[in-house]
């Protein structure tokens, strides 16, 4: 992990509150960051193929446009690598592969399981950046969670999921089995993040305020409350489709 200087935003910070463990935040900030650009990436790539494959030239424009808003949400949060003192490529490269596993596990085989994949699936991604966004600095918290707030695409997916739904009851059977796949999957991806990487687990615990961050945070586990809150947000997503989580 590179040492990054440290920099004005970490005033006001503890009694006790060193160089050394600034420099730490900064470089936790950047590899939360290079998650979030990384994931910004991949959501480019599945919109702009989302819109080739899309059954209605309306659709077709409509995640045309949004897969260039991915490129341009992926680009402010490269910037404030670069802000903050990061290598915003080296950043982006650490999360390379990240979803790889995840869609090889996950091929949908119709258009709707493809909808839901995409606001079920990877929102538990974001959901997880938001929550480990909790422990950054001001300026790149605010960022991240503008960021990930932008919900176009989740909202033309809900719409299009409730208008088949409703007329389909075979259709809504099969996503709500569908759906509890994504999320076991897309979980397993968390775990195997807090497993690999200790930055996201000192942010998320310095988000939750049960941990300095001193490093001295586990590297093998996230705290409890962490999951139980991705699942009832999975399970909040659901229920807005009407599906059983």
């Amino acid at each position: 992990m590179t040492t990054i200087p440290s920099r004005p935003e970490t005033a006001g910070r503890p009694a006790g509150h060193t160089e050394e463990s600034s420099a730490l935040e900064l470089a936790d900030a950047v590899e939360l960051l290079g998650l979030v650009a990384q994931l910004e990436h991949v959501a480019f790539g599945r919109l702009a193929a989302d819109a080739a494959l899309a059954p209605t030239i309306e659709q077709r424009l409509e995640l045309s446009r949004f897969a260039a808003g991915a490129v341009v949400r992926r680009d402010r949060i490269l910037a404030r690598i670069t802000e903050i003192g990061g290598d915003p490529v080296e950043a982006v490269r650490e999360y390379d592969h990240v979803l790889d596993d995840f869609d090889a596990r996950t091929q949908p085989s119709t258009w709707w399981e493809r909808l839901l994949k995409a606001y079920v699936g990877y929102g538990v991604a974001d959901d997880f950046c938001r929550m480990a966004a909790e422990g950054l600095d001001e300026g790149s918290r605010a960022i991240v969670l503008e960021v990930l707030d932008d919900a176009s695409h989740a909202e033309l997916a809900v719409a299009e999921l409730d208008a088949a739904g409703s007329a389909d009851g075979v259709l809504t059977a099969r996503l709500a089995l569908w759906g509890r796949r994504l999320v076991g999957e897309a979980l397993g991806v968390v775990q195997r993040l807090l497993v690999q990487r200790p930055a996201l687990v000192r942010l998320v615990a310095l988000g939750s305020a049960r941990t300095p961050v001193d490093g001295s945070a586990p590297a093998n586990g996230a705290p409890t409350k962490l999951f139980g809150e991705l699942t009832a947000a999975h399970t909040r997503r659901m229920a807005r489709l009407g599906l059983t989580a």
